[in-house]
Formats: structure tokens, sequence, C-alpha cells
């Protein structure tokens, strides 16, 4: 099934031309707990400002909110470490990441609003509808 969806699936990003531009100019530098694979360009090649393009191809869907936190920092060339070179402990009260929510079940629906459960609070008086005058 995967070399099915790499011929037809585009959408998904990974596709045959994906996969010849990695063999061709790039080296792998990890991967995430989601199964997210991050590229470097071969040294030796640099990218329009001079420094080795990086990149992700996703496992499933090409979705940006699944790269996580530190990752991202090594996309963007906030630090040059990638997370698989580091020792990094996360802090107690740091919480795993997790992709954007929204359009699923897992989404945050503030109280009052029409998919969440419970009563809508009732008004407090401060409001006034504007009248023509």
């Amino acid at each position: 099934m995967g070399l099915f969806k790499e011929i037809f699936c585009w959408w998904g990003g990974n596709t045959w031309g994906t996969r010849l531009a990695i063999w061709r100019q790039g080296r792998l530098v990890g991967e995430d707990e989601l199964g997210n694979k991050y590229y470097e360009q071969k040294p030796g090649r640099t990218g329009p400002l001079g420094r080795p393009r990086r990149w992700v191809t996703y496992k499933n869907l090409s979705e940006a909110s699944l790269v996580s936190p530190d990752w991202h920092g090594w996309l963007h060339y906030t630090h040059d470490t990638p997370p698989t070179k580091e020792d990094y402990r996360p802090r107690p009260w740091q919480k795993p990441h997790r992709p954007n929510m929204t359009g699923t079940r897992e989404a945050w629906r503030p109280q009052g609003s029409i998919l969440a459960a419970g009563q809508r609070p009732k008004a407090t008086g401060d409001y006034k509808p504007w009248t023509p005058g």
C-alpha cells in the first residue's frame, strides 16, 4: 500500500519526486516519536540563504502542527543541534506535544459553545444593545 500511496496520493507530500530529491541531495538527520523524518542538505550544498536546507517528510498527513517544538526549532534554524543529538530532559511541568486538534472530537470547546456539553452562562448585565439614535 505504501508504494501505491506514493504514486497516486500527492496530497500527502511524499511522492516519487520527493524521494528522488532526498536521494540526490538530502541526508537523514532524525525521526520523531510520530514517525516524521527530518532531513538536511548533504554537506557541500547550500540553499538560497547560504546554509543547508532542512525539511520534514510526514508519516501520514502533511500537517505542520505535527512537528514538535524541538524539531520546529531545528527546522527554522533557532538552534543547530537536532533533538536526536541533545541531552535534553523536559521539565516536570512541561506537557507532551499535541498537534492541533481543531476539527476533531478532541478540539477545545469553551463553555457556552453549541458543541460543548453544559449550559451557557447567563448574561451579567454589562451588555447594552446598540440602538440607532
